[in-house]
């Protein structure tokens, strides 16, 4: 399978030849639209009402998601008056974007300012992060260390953002009490020449020939923190976890996810090229299995070139209780 930025390379190209294909390619990104979802999990309480705000992928970097870009995503994300705000990770643009920006006279962010306009997001029930696989990659030290502190935690964490890694917190609603827990990023660590970075379970997964990328995960620690019956929402940066549940699979009511930008370029639906052990399988969207549910956004930010098609930025709605959509 051809990577995605060489096929991302390859639609630039393309867009040159066509100026309203090549227009809309390029003018996508700069598109912001709330995607609703209403779920009624099994085991979700009877009268437990819940509404999540949920922002993936920001990828934050000048000209495309500037400082003015993300504040629009905080007051559109405060309009919808959630119960809570999820941030599901990868606030650090990729290597491959940093290039772009860099030709058209754009730069990366400071943490601290974008973690700044984060810290603008309202919720009676808090802000909840967790950290994706470009929060750990872009960052040096970390990657050296092979554990956190990563700069994105920390910028966040100075703005009041609560960010997880294997944590979960128990919230009161006014209808019941649910928890929330966020898993630690299942691809944060890579080095390179065969010798992969162990998993929070003691895996490494191989992505290519050249790289292998290991997990700061650990699922079952994770759950170790629920200490009631209280139903669970899990954060997981990248959905592949979904598939590896097993016998904790039927602990976790609703799993949401970003990382896949629902694949970036899509065309009639299909998506060439996706970042995922399981090809399109968690490509976007609600995902149902067994009875389990899963929500997959495909994201706000960009990663390797400024561009999507078919694959809208979005903010993603959801409320827990209500009819099933």
């Amino acid at each position: 399978m051809i990577s995605r930025r060489a096929f991302l390379k390859g639609v630039l190209a393309v867009s040159t030849v066509g100026s309203t294909f090549g227009g809309y390619v390029l003018a996508e990104p700069f598109r912001l639209r709330v995607t609703r979802y209403k779920i009624s999990p099994p085991n979700w309480p009877t009268g437990l009402r819940v509404k999540l705000a949920v922002i993936a992928d920001l990828h934050v970097i000048e000209p495309w998601m500037g400082l003015s870009r993300v504040a629009q995503i905080v007051a559109r994300a405060n309009a919808l008056e959630p119960d809570a705000v999820l941030l599901l990770g990868d606030y650090l643009p990729s290597t491959g974007i940093q290039r772009w920006a860099g030709r058209v006279g754009g730069g990366v962010v400071s943490p601290d300012d974008w973690a700044r306009e984060l810290g603008r997001l309202k919720a009676p029930l808090g802000i909840h992060a967790v950290l994706g696989n470009h929060d750990w990659w872009e960052d040096p030290a970390a990657q050296a260390r092979g554990c956190g502190p990563t700069v994105a935690g920390l910028g966040m964490e100075q703005a009041g953002i609560t960010v997880y890694e294997n944590d979960a917190v128990r919230l009161e609603h006014q209808d019941g009490a649910f928890w929330l827990a966020g898993l630690g990023d299942q691809d944060a660590l890579l080095q390179h020449s065969g010798h992969g970075a162990s998993t929070g379970s003691g895996a490494t997964r191989t992505m290519s020939d050249r790289t292998q990328y290991g997990g700061v995960d650990d699922l079952t620690g994770m759950l170790r923190r629920v200490t009631d019956d209280a139903p669970v929402i899990m954060m997981a940066h990248e959905p592949d976890i979904f598939a590896k549940m097993g016998d904790l699979a039927d602990r976790v009511s609703l799993t949401v996810s970003g990382h896949t930008h629902g694949g970036q370029v899509r065309f009639l639906g299909f998506a060439p090229v996706v970042p995922s052990q399981y090809g399109s399988r968690y490509v976007y969207g609600h995902v149902v299995e067994d009875g389990r549910n899963l929500v997959v956004s495909a994201g706000l930010g960009c990663s390797g070139l400024p561009v999507r098609f078919g694959a809208p930025p979005e903010i993603v709605s959801i409320e827990l209780g209500g009819e099933t959509a």
